[in-house]
């Protein structure tokens, strides 16, 4: 490394506080104390409850990764990542000038499990989309307000004034999503839904448990039939009150015969049970159990969550970006979207070595390729990037068997 001197430092140096920052008009400019464009849970769905559930069913579908690739004609399997794709980038690496790449498929995830539907707009592109083909540069999601027959309405958030706009747009130039877990989730009358009303009304009754009343039934020594009694039982009841509220400690006297029952238990209701039963029934639709969400699931759950959770939804979502952002011409290219998820970040530290040995001796993956997996730099051998069984001797001069003998017989036939 170069090693700059004191001189180009103090020419050339800057600094944030010291240095003047270039200016820039905000005048005018609405300004907020939070993310305007932040992703958040509706009301509804944002119970203690509720908001882990969908978080985490979320955060697994954002990790993995979405490529823009290309597909071998002949198989029309994966062949290698398209480079300097725009739409790559928007996946990988900024999405816009708010989000990174995972940023924006978390958001595309939780607005997906929390609306039912999302929309992905792009945002700027190249070429006008009216005009034909063109290449998008950054996109966000968006929220439908209204359907129509070939065009939608969203909501959409204009970071270049930082206010949220709605704006009608044809359908073809925009990914609209559903989530294939709809009935289950965001139906009016899904397992979803009904949870969350009982727990609205659970929270009702603990406020209402809560609120400070004592709960005291006062028998006086005397029947209240008459108005005159009934007078003076409300005189005393309201003796009582001015009692407790007025006084230092909250202490109160009544006369010897009179008796005091206080209601110290609620009314029993069956509120929890049924809660209870909602909840085992929700994580029976979605494949999740309690293990899942603290993290000490075992290998077939885990399995059993991926295949009847999160795959489907992954697959909702490459489908709609296939149809709508690759036109067919590209498809004829052998352009694709596809989803990718590193199967070993689930395995533990103990089998990665013997994950290894049979991915490298079965010429799967190449040593460099196996380093990058568990964090390490490639190596410069250059053996290291060839699929060779490392275990068998490999001899540059040893001549195979049958190119031995073909050797022979041209020797015996110039003889």
């Amino acid at each position: 490394m170069e090693k700059i001197s004191l001189g180009d430092r103090i020419r050339n140096g800057w600094n944030a506080f010291l240095n003047r920052v270039p200016k820039m008009n905000f005048y005018g400019q609405q300004s907020y104390s939070s993310r305007p464009d932040q992703p958040r849970l509706r009301k509804t769905s944002s119970k203690g409850m509720i908001a882990p559930i969908l978080t985490r069913i979320a955060i697994d579908c954002a990790q993995t990764e979405l490529k823009h690739v290309r597909l071998d004609p002949e198989t029309k399997k994966y062949s290698d990542d398209i480079k300097d794709s725009t739409l790559h980038d928007c996946f990988n690496w900024e999405a816009n000038i708010d989000q990174t790449g995972f940023d924006f498929k978390l958001d595309i995830m939780l607005s997906l499990l929390d609306e039912g539907c999302v929309a992905i707009v792009p945002v700027d592109t190249d070429m006008d989309p009216y005009d034909g083909s063109f290449n998008i540069l950054t996109m966000r999601t968006a929220k439908v307000l209204e359907w129509f027959p070939r065009a939608v309405r969203v909501e959409l958030y204009n970071d270049r004034n930082g206010n949220k706009q709605e704006l009608t747009l044809p359908k073809s130039q925009v990914a609209i999503i559903q989530n294939p877990l709809y009935s289950i989730l965001n139906e009016p009358n899904s397992t979803l839904q009904r949870l969350i009303r009982k727990l609205a009304l659970l929270d009702s009754v603990d406020e209402k448990s809560s609120s400070g009343k004592l709960d005291l039934i006062v028998q006086l020594p005397y029947l209240i039939r008459g108005e005159a009694r009934k007078k003076q039982a409300k005189e005393r009841r309201q003796d009582i009150e001015d009692q407790l509220t007025n006084g230092k400690y909250g202490i109160a006297y009544t006369d010897a015969t009179e008796k005091i029952i206080q209601l110290n238990r609620p009314v029993e209701n069956q509120l929890m049970s049924q809660v209870e039963y909602l909840t085992n029934l929700l994580f029976s639709q979605l494949g999740i159990t309690q293990s899942i969400l603290d993290g000490t699931a075992d290998e077939q759950t885990l399995l059993n969550y991926y295949q009847r959770t999160i795959n489907p939804i992954i697959e909702a979502v490459v489908s709609e970006l296939n149809r709508k952002f690759i036109s067919r011409t590209a498809r004829t290219q052998g352009q694709a979207i596809m989803a990718f998820r590193d199967p070993f970040k689930l395995v533990p530290v103990n089998n990665i070595a013997e994950i290894a040995d049979k991915f490298t001796r079965n010429e799967i993956l190449s040593s460099n390729e196996i380093r990058q997996i568990i964090g390490m730099k490639p190596s410069d051998d250059p053996k290291a990037d060839e699929l060779i069984n490392s275990n068998l001797n490999h001899n540059e001069n040893e001549m195979p068997a049958g190119e031995e003998e073909y050797e022979q017989g041209i020797d015996s036939q110039e003889e």
